[in-house]
């Protein structure tokens, strides 16, 4: 009779089969370029995990249990997630979590991947703050617009009224009338001589804004306004088509109020085709040199289209074809483009739709 002083052969072989295991595991998790463990499913106790998990989330308290881990970057006060995206308290890094249940070897794993993310939404921030700032410009050029417009109108009616006044004091002087009349006329051409230098200085205000031109590459502007409006162009299921030669000279112009103008046609051009089946749905955005040497840059659309009417009336002030638009943005645009010595146009499209258009001078041939 032998003794069984060790452990049995099976035992042995069950020993060895599962440090393949844990090994082939391990050997497949450091290959993986992510940060990357194994739980297990039941007791969610760390299994195994590769160089980059224990470098990216090695230094959270509990990150040895599922539990514990989910509890640092979800539960406290300092961490911050949007759905399974997640913000790591101790690095302030932001990563994408992805579950996925394994068994192997007989034992059942959850298998985490933390993908880091912070790049992409750090970018998402530029963008969603260099679009605030775009917005914001066009709201101050809309402000402008409008006072300009205002200032305009009610300069003369004020020369007027402050005419009349002075009349009207004279008439008063001349015929002795009650101090009364003559101080309440007084007083009205005080105020009235007020307002009007209250729009003078508006007017002046609004002329001081210089923009600043110099050569600027069409296709970087034409990248900047897509990339804006990338994910609106997403969620219409749009389809975009650039159509810009490797050899266009570049452009005269201040970068931002041209990408001001060409956001506010591509944004009209996606607002046109909202109601248009998204199979047809098409966007396209060329440009080239026309016969009189500038470049011309045309948005076209594959909206409902424009009546005559309305195409006379597009760019004039306050008038609008949208329920909630207030008519200024073709005004602006159309401001903005004459400022560049250019033209703003528009022309229906072959096969429906339309084309909204501009030119801009090249920096060899400015006025």
């Amino acid at each position: 009779m032998t003794g069984a002083t060790g452990p049995s052969r099976t035992s042995r072989s069950r020993s060895t089969g599962r440090g393949a295991q844990s090994d082939a595991l391990a050997a497949v998790l450091a290959a993986v370029p992510f940060a990357c463990a194994a739980f297990d499913r039941r007791s969610g106790a760390l299994v195994a995990a590769n160089p980059r998990f224990s470098t990216d989330l090695g230094a959270l308290p509990g990150h040895g249990q599922r539990d514990a881990l989910l509890a640092s970057l979800y539960g406290d006060l300092t961490g911050e997630a949007r759905g399974e995206e997640v913000r790591a308290p101790h690095s302030g890094r932001w990563y994408a979590l992805h579950w996925r249940d394994l068994d192997c070897g007989g034992q059942a794993l959850s298998l985490l991947t933390a993908v880091d993310i912070s790049e992409r939404i750090e970018t998402l921030d530029s963008h969603k703050s260099q679009q605030e700032k775009l917005l914001f410009t066009s709201r101050m050029m809309s402000v402008g617009e409008m006072a300009a417009t205002l200032a305009h109108e009610l300069n003369q009616p004020l020369a007027a009224i402050v005419n009349y006044l002075n009349g009207s004091l004279r008439l008063v002087g001349q015929a002795g009338g009650p101090v009364q009349v003559e101080r309440a006329l007084q007083a009205a051409r005080t105020q009235a001589e007020h307002a009007s230098a209250v729009i003078a200085r508006v007017r002046e205000f609004v002329r001081a804004r210089e923009p600043r031109r110099d050569a600027q590459e069409l296709p970087l502007i034409v990248d900047t306004v897509l990339e804006l409006l990338r994910l609106e162009a997403e969620r219409q299921q749009l389809r975009v088509e650039l159509a810009l030669p490797a050899s266009l000279p570049p452009v005269y112009a201040d970068r931002v109020m041209i990408e001001q103008v060409l956001l506010n046609l591509v944004k009209n051009a996606i607002e046109a085709m909202r109601e248009v089946p998204a199979a047809q749905r098409g966007l396209r955005i060329e440009a080239r040199v026309n016969l009189d040497d500038e470049i011309e840059v045309r948005v076209c659309d594959r909206g409902p289209g424009l009546s005559p009417a309305q195409s006379e009336q597009l760019f004039s002030p306050f008038y609008t074809t949208k329920s909630d638009g207030l008519g200024i943005g073709l005004a602006i645009c159309r401001s903005i483009i004459e400022y560049h010595e250019g033209r703003l146009f528009f022309e229906a499209r072959d096969g429906g739709g339309s084309v909204f258009g501009f030119t801009l001078p090249t920096p060899d041939r400015r006025i």
